[in-house]
C-alpha cells in the first residue's frame, strides 16, 4: 500500500516512476550523475560564431554544416540548422549521413565527404591543423562548445556554440544534497573548457569531460564497484547506455528523446530539475513508512504470541491485532500518498 501511495504521490509531484523496485533505488542512491546538455543545460544551444578558416566564406560554411546536420537529432545539430533558417540559406540535399557516436557526423555534399564534429572527430581523421586548435581553444576559454567542419584532408571552419544552463539547476544540486546525496558529478562529451565553467557555476563535486557513452558507462560501474549507488540523469538517445546501466535511471519527460525515456526507470514530466530532490526524498520517506509498518506488525504479533503462549489470548485480540496492523498500514500509506515537497 505504501509503495503505491508513493508512486501515486510522486506521480502528483511530476515524477513518473515506473515500479516499487525503482522508488525503493532512489531511496538508497548516494551519487547522482548528469549529463550537461539538455540536462543541466536547457537544450536550446545557439549559434554566436563562424569563422571559416580556409577563405571560402561564412554563409558558406554554414551552409555545408547545416547540410551536414539535416539528418541528426542532436541539440547542437538544431542550433545549427536554426542559424541557417534565419539567415534564410538554401540548403543542399546531402546523402549517406551516418551520426558518429559521441564525435560528431559525416555527409556527403554536392560531392564531397563533409565531417562536423568534435576535437576528437578532428583528431581521429587527421584533419586538425594549428590554426583549428587554436580555434576550439578560444572558443573553450570563453565556455562555448566548438564544432570543427572539415572534408576528408583539412579544416573548412569551425562554428561556436553556446548553450543556457537551466535557472533552477543550481538550486536542484543543493536540494539533492540536501536531501543526504553524498556527491554529484557531470558527465559531459563536450569540451574541457566548457564544462569546467558549467561545473563551477553549479557547483558539481567532480565533472568529466570529452566522453564517449561508453565511457560514461564505465565511470557509472566503476562507482557501482566501490559500493555507490548511482543515479544518472539524461535526456539523449548517446545517454541511453548509461540510464540502463545505472542503480535507477532518470530521463527528462519533455526534452528527453524516445529512447531515452523508454531505457530510464524515472521520468521528471516538466523537466523541472527540483523534482530530483523530492523524487529522493519522497523515497526515503516510503521506505521509512514501509519499515515502520514492518516493525509494528512484528511488534505487534509478537505480543499476540507470548499471551497465546500464555494462554490469555482470545480471539478478539487476534482480530484487533490484525485489525490494527492493517489499520497502521493504510494510515502510513495515505501519509506517503500526501508527500508532494
Amino acid at each position: 500500500v505504501s509503495i503505491v501511495s508513493g508512486l501515486a504521490g510522486a506521480a502528483r509531484g511530476g515524477v513518473l516512476i515506473k515500479g516499487g523496485a525503482y522508488l525503493e533505488n532512489a531511496g538508497a542512491v548516494s551519487v547522482v550523475a548528469f549529463d550537461k546538455t539538455g540536462t543541466l543545460t536547457k537544450g536550446k544551444p545557439a549559434v554566436t560564431d563562424v569563422v571559416s578558416l580556409d577563405g571560402i566564406g561564412e554563409t558558406e560554411l554554414l551552409r555545408i554544416a547545416a547540410a551536414v546536420e539535416q539528418g541528426s537529432e542532436h541539440p547542437l545539430a538544431r542550433a545549427i540548422l536554426a542559424k541557417a533558417n534565419e539567415q534564410k540559406i538554401e540548403l543542399p540535399i546531402a546523402s549517406g549521413f551516418e551520426a558518429l557516436v559521441g564525435r560528431g557526423a559525416r555527409a556527403v555534399v554536392e560531392g564531397k565527404t563533409i565531417f562536423l564534429g568534435n576535437e576528437r572527430l578532428c583528431r581521429e581523421q587527421k584533419t586538425c591543423n594549428e590554426q583549428s586548435d587554436e580555434l576550439l581553444r578560444r572558443f573553450e576559454r570563453e565556455g562555448k562548445t566548438g564544432v570543427l567542419i572539415t572534408t576528408e584532408t583539412e579544416p573548412l571552419g569551425a562554428i561556436a556554440i553556446a548553450d543556457e544552463v537551466r535557472p533552477e539547476a543550481k538550486s536542484a544540486i543543493e536540494s539533492l544534497k540536501a536531501s543526504g546525496v553524498r556527491k554529484v558529478l557531470m558527465l559531459t562529451g563536450d569540451n574541457k573548457g566548457t564544462a569546467r565553467a558549467v561545473a563551477e557555476r553549479l557547483g558539481v563535486d567532480e565533472y568529466y569531460a570529452e566522453l564517449l557513452p561508453d565511457d560514461k558507462v564505465r565511470l557509472v560501474r566503476e562507482l557501482e564497484e566501490k559500493g555507490e549507488r548511482v543515479a544518472f540523469v539524461g535526456d539523449g538517445v548517446n545517454d541511453a547506455p548509461a540510464l540502463a546501466t545505472a542503480t535507477v535511471g532518470l530521463a527528462m519527460g519533455a526534452a528527453g528523446t524516445d529512447v531515452a525515456l523508454e531505457t530510464a526507470d524515472i521520468a521528471l514530466m516538466s523537466d523541472d530539475l527540483t523534482r530530483l530532490g523530492f523524487a529522493v526524498r519522497l523515497s526515503r520517506k516510503t521506505l521509512s513508512i514501509i519499515k515502520q509498518n514492518i516493525w509494528f506488525s512484528i511488534g505487534i504479533k509478537g505480543v499476540f504470541l507470548v499471551l497465546a503462549l500464555f494462554g490469555w489470548a482470545t480471539l478478539w485480540m487476534a482480530v484487533a491485532s490484525d485489525m490494527g496492523a492493517s489499520l497502521l498500514v493504510i494510515i502510513n500509506g495515505l501519509r506517503a500518498l500526501k508527500l508532494r515537497e
